[in-house]
């Protein structure tokens, strides 16, 4: 990646939180960050002067920048920590295994006992986390002692063992903290129950357990023991904090591939990422051109193949979001919910991320493939029969049902095109009549246009919904446009796309390029019509009354108002002081007209 190319990608980051990579000129990771906000944090590592030789050195060598995108900020912290560990660049603070961040452990045995470790053991044991808050594992644990009695002993508490009497409760069965299943005091169904509980407060489920420390808290305040539930109402607190779900990390899934995509009218973008002993180690993104219409099923398949030996995969399981054909010595699961989906969603995430960012080097570098793209886009989403190179969009303005106006805005190959606005005076309609308003500025356009010749648009928009289109689809007809220009409504409040004939309104997905590009023209023309509005009434405020006068032109106007400045002085202006700037015979006329009056 050239000096260019560099400056291109920190342009386009997305703000977004997420892990950065640097790689040097061999390929390497030289460096591994977290951040926030992504384009804040990898832009200034190049527009800040450095007071550390290290960093600066850094920078010098940085040839290439890769990112994840994450939901939060704890995700980045634990990406960041895992890839640190697998790849160990040079500028980064080494970690090691064992020096990782905790999880809560409910043991996979008879009377499961439920404790903080850092080891991950593939025994059959569920772990949850990692957690990077001591204090909530800790205030964690603590709920939990404080509702259900556990045991804390390492025994084997065999059904054999217990039988032949071998063990005796504890300093813990005496305090009130274990019910001794030691002793066979407490049911293997009645401990199994607690941890059914307990699973579900470390899933985030919070509800019963928080509804006890409440009406605990209530009686110690209204024992007037306040120290004590101050600690019971700050363990709330933190527990009400508390973010329960990591999407980075889950130990039950391991050695997986994850795949997903999303695909336009020309390319397809798959996002690979690989997962390793519970921990996501890489992620990629393949873009993909589009020849002869292929589906994404189609673009899946030839993208997983070329992904799994570009990076030697030998995974034996790959979570996509639909089915695909693989082959039978990998096991192809399409997850639905839970973690697996998380992960699934995660993956997606990224390919929608970077999409968007080739979009906006696109923009950059190739402006005529980005406006390409997007004309493709429209004549697909609004189902047109040519792509809408020229577009013109038309809005009523008659605030208070003064001045009637009109603004037509028009759009060439997606962008304003202001040398063509143009506004319309209402000439033909009394009062305030958007139908009826709405049919003589599209009358007169289109007549104008056909007479000089002059290019027609491919699409017409309207502000408005039925009403409007029928009114402007009337004056077409009169024209003998009818059928050859594509015309649309757009109403207001739902953003409904109306078209002629169809009683069903198109919905576009809000976030679409297509809806956002009509949405602009919509508020542009209204922005546009409503200047002219608010142009006309100041002007007519300014002269309806001297216009009134009889004898008086424009001219005159035009004169008093450069030399008096205003209405209100011209009117109490000395007859001497009219004469000196319009005559006597027309001084005498305004001099007349206000003290007569």
């Amino acid at each position: 990646m050239d000096e260019t190319a560099l400056q291109l990608k920190l342009k386009t980051l997305p703000s977004s939180p997420g892990v950065y990579q640097y790689f040097d000129a061999n390929g390497a990771i030289i460096y591994v960050g977290k951040a926030k906000n992504l384009k804040k944090r990898v832009s200034s590592y190049f527009t800040k002067n450095h007071d550390s030789g290290k960093t600066r050195v850094l920078v010098k060598k940085i040839v290439e920048i890769k990112h994840i995108v994450v939901e939060t900020e704890t995700d980045a912290l634990l990406l960041e920590n895992n890839l640190i560990k697998k790849h160990q660049p040079r500028y980064n603070v080494l970690l090691k295994d064992d020096k990782t961040y905790p999880w809560i452990c409910i043991k996979k045995e008879r009377f499961p006992r439920v404790f903080s470790t850092r080891r991950v053991i593939k025994d059959g044991s569920e772990y949850f986390g990692p957690y990077t808050n001591f204090k909530t594992i800790h205030t964690l644990l603590d709920l939990i002692k404080g509702v259900y009695p556990l045991r804390t002993c390492n025994y084997d508490l065999s059904e054999a063992k217990i039988e032949s009497g071998k063990y005796k409760v504890c300093l813990e069965y005496h305090l009130g903290n274990c019910k001794g299943p030691c002793e066979d005091f407490e049911s293997v169904e009645e401990y199994d129950k607690n941890i059914i509980a307990i699973r579900e407060i470390l899933k985030g489920n919070f509800k019963d357990s928080l509804s006890q420390f409440k009406n605990q808290m209530k009686h110690l305040a209204a024992d007037l023991n306040f120290e004590a539930a101050q600690k019971v109402k700050d363990k709330i607190e933190v527990l009400e904090n508390y973010q329960a779900k990591s999407t980075i990390i889950n130990p039950k899934i391991s050695n997986v591939d994850v795949f997903s995509i999303m695909s336009d009218e020309s390319f397809g973008y798959i996002n690979f990422l690989q997962i390793s002993y519970g921990s996501i180690i890489r992620s990629h993104t393949l873009e993909v051109k589009k020849k002869l219409d292929e589906t994404d099923k189609h673009l899946l398949e030839l993208a997983i193949t070329e992904i799994r030996q570009r990076f030697h995969s030998n995974s034996k399981e790959i979570y996509v979001p639909f089915k695909v054909n693989l082959g039978e010595e990998v096991r192809v699961t399409v997850p639905q919910l839970g973690d697996k989906k998380r992960i699934l969603d995660l993956s997606l995430r990224n390919a929608k991320y970077y999409r968007m960012e080739r979009f906006k080097q696109i923009k950059i570098t190739d402006p005529d493939r980005h406006v390409t793209r997007i004309m493709a886009q429209m004549k697909t989403d609004l189902r047109l029969h040519v792509e809408p190179r020229h577009i013109e969009c038309f809005d009523n303005s008659n605030i208070q049902g003064t001045h009637p106006v009109a603004a037509c805005v028009v759009f060439k190959d997606g962008k304003p095109s202001k040398k063509d606005y143009r506004h319309f005076n209402i000439k033909t309609v009394e009062g305030p009549d958007d139908f009826a308003s709405m049919e003589e500025v599209v009358f007169r356009r289109y007549k104008r246009l056909v007479e000089e010749e002059q290019p027609l648009p491919q699409l017409i928009i309207i502000d408005g919904g039925k009403g409007q289109l029928s009114s402007a689809l009337k004056a077409l007809q009169d024209l003998g446009l009818r059928g050859k220009i594509a015309i649309i409504g757009i109403a207001k409040r739902l953003e409904e796309l109306f078209y002629p004939d169809d009683p069903i309104p198109l919905y576009l997905d809000k976030k679409s390029e297509t809806l956002k590009i009509i949405q602009q023209l919509r508020n542009e023309a209204h922005r546009f019509g409503i200047e002219h509005h608010r142009n006309r009434r100041s002007k007519s405020a300014l002269n309806t009354e001297l216009e009134t006068i009889p004898g008086i032109g424009e001219k005159t106007i035009v004169e008093l108002l450069s030399h008096f400045k205003s209405v209100k002085r011209i009117s109490n202006a000395p007859l001497k002081d009219l004469e000196a700037v319009v005559g006597f015979s027309r001084a005498n006329k305004i001099y007349n007209h206000y003290h007569n009056s």
